[in-house]
């Protein structure tokens, strides 16, 4: 059975951050293929600042350079809000899954729809995108324990290094005019060329 990765997220707008999460989990856990979705309408979050179809066409360009992982219109297509546990249902006949999230997602994992099935569905695969700080990694171990004696959860904690970018600092950087070198060349372009978050 194929080990499949699952990488969801708004990627409003996809940059190096992603780019880089999305290889350490390929070649860390050596997966045979690593699906990025992008949501259509997130629950948690308010999007204003671009269109979801958008958000897929730069999603398409950033991540078009590794072999492996391939782009998924899933939730686009599906509509609505998108829930996790829906897109783990959808490609669980493909094998064994493997979400990937970064911290923030990881310690709120027990606040989302249904999470004992997101667990009982796929290993979690944790990557770090700050720097080493005691408190936070306090409150991941705790995380990681509880969900492992509540839920029975499998999680990987990746090793690589952490890489510090977020979307809201590249969509500032896009306002004030210099953002080149924080997102795919092609995404670059693309935000040029329509406009978006200011530019």
């Amino acid at each position: 059975m194929s080990d499949i990765g699952i990488y969801g997220g708004t990627f409003s707008p996809p940059h190096n951050g992603h780019v880089y999460a999305a290889k350490a989990v390929l070649d860390e856990l050596m997966l045979d293929k690593l699906y990025v979705v992008p949501a259509f309408i997130p629950p948690h979050k308010r999007l204003d600042f671009d269109t979801p179809y958008d958000r897929l066409n730069m999603t398409r360009l950033a991540f078009s350079g590794i072999s492996k992982a391939e782009v998924s219109d899933y939730e686009m297509e599906a509509g609505g809000k998108s829930y996790t546990v829906k897109t783990l249902e959808h490609f669980k006949s493909e094998g064994e899954l493997t979400f990937l999230c970064g911290t923030d997602m990881f310690l709120s994992l027990e606040e989302w729809y249904m999470p004992e099935r997101i667990f009982a569905l796929a290993r979690i695969a944790l990557i770090r995108r700050e720097t080493d700080e005691p408190l936070l990694n306090v409150r991941v171990r705790e995380a990681k324990l509880r969900y492992i004696r509540k839920y029975e959860a499998r999680i990987a904690v990746l090793r690589a290094k952490a890489y510090e970018m977020s979307s809201t600092f590249v969509r500032n950087a896009v306002k004030e005019g210099g953002f080149d070198g924080y997102v795919p060349e092609s995404v670059a372009a693309y935000i040029r060329k329509n406009h978006l978050y200011g530019a």
